[in-house]
C-alpha cells in the first residue's frame, strides 16, 4: 500500500507539474517580491511540489522499516513507470485527431483541442530527462544519508534522520532539474537566474520539511501500533543492514 501511495504520487508530480502557480496569490496575499543574486524573484512553484511532502514522509516510513532496498526498489519502479507514461503520452500525442474533437472546446474558448492537448501534456524532453534524473538522485542520496545518520545514532533522534537526509537530497534533488532542462536545455538560463530560482525552490522545501517534522513522528506511532512492538523494531533492524 505505501508503495502503491508513492508511485502514484511520483507519478502525479510528473503531470500536474506543467503548472507553475504563485503561491502568495494563492494565499491571499500580495506578490513577495525580492532580489537574489541580481535577479527578481518571488514563490512561483510548480504544482508538483504540493505532493511532495506526500513523498517526503512515505520516503522516511519506507526507509524506516524496509531500508535502502525498499526505497531503490520503488525509486527504480516509480521511474520505469514514469518513463512508460511519457511514451504513451508522446504516442498518443501523433494520433490523427479526429475532425469533430478538434472543435469540441469552442464554446468554452478552446479553439483546437489537439493544441490544447499537446501543450498540457507534450512537456520538453529536457524537462522530463532533468525532473527523472534529479528524482532518482535525490532518492538514492535520501536513503544513504538516512541510513548513515541512522546507523550513526543507533535509531535515536527520528527528526534527525528524516529532516537531515531530506535537506541534503531535495537540495541536490532542487539544482539538478533547473540544470538539466533549463541550463542544458534550450531555455539556456543564466548562472545567476539558475541559483536564484533553485534557491527560492530549495527554501520551500526547508520550511515543509521542518514544519512536516511532528508528521513523521505521528506516522512512526501510527505504523509501530498497526504493527505492533515487536515487528516494528525487528523491521527496523532489518531495514538498518
Amino acid at each position: 500500500m505505501l508503495g502503491a501511495i508513492f508511485i502514484t504520487n511520483a507519478l502525479l508530480a510528473e503531470f500536474i507539474g506543467v503548472k507553475i502557480f504563485a503561491f502568495e496569490d494563492t494565499l491571499g496575499f500580495s506578490d513577495f517580491k525580492w532580489s537574489l543574486l541580481g535577479e527578481t524573484v518571488s514563490l512561483d512553484l510548480t504544482a508538483g511540489v504540493l505532493l511532495w511532502p506526500v513523498v517526503f514522509i512515505l520516503t522516511d516510513v519506507i526507509n524506516e522499516y524496509f531500508g535502502k532496498q525498499g526505497v531503490r526498489f520503488l525509486s527504480f519502479t516509480a521511474v520505469g513507470l514514469i518513463i512508460y507514461a511519457f511514451f504513451m503520452i508522446g504516442f498518443s500525442i501523433n494520433l490523427s485527431p479526429a475532425s469533430f474533437w478538434l472543435e469540441q472546446g469552442q464554446s468554452s474558448g478552446v479553439s483546437n483541442m489537439q493544441d490544447a492537448y499537446v501543450s498540457v501534456f507534450g512537456q520538453s524532453n529536457w524537462i522530463i530527462v532533468g525532473s527523472l534524473v534529479a528524482f532518482l538522485v535525490g532518492q538514492l542520496l535520501d536513503v544513504f544519508v538516512f541510513q548513515f545518520i541512522n546507523k550513526r545514532t543507533n535509531q535515536k533522534m527520528i527528526w534527525l534522520r528524516a529532516t537531515g537526509s531530506t535537506l541534503v537530497s531535495q537540495f541536490v534533488d532542487s539544482f539538478i532539474v533547473l540544470y538539466i532542462a533549463f541550463v542544458i536545455g534550450p531555455a539556456k538560463w543564466s548562472l545567476s537566474l539558475f541559483l536564484a530560482v533553485g534557491t527560492v525552490n530549495y527554501m520551500y522545501k526547508f520550511a515543509v520539511a521542518i514544519l512536516l517534522t511532528p508528521m513523521i513522528y505521528a506516522a512512526h506511532a501510527i505504523i509501530d501500533r498497526f504493527l505492533g512492538k515487536e515487528r516494528a523494531e525487528a523491521m527496523k533492524l532489518k531495514a538498518m543492514k
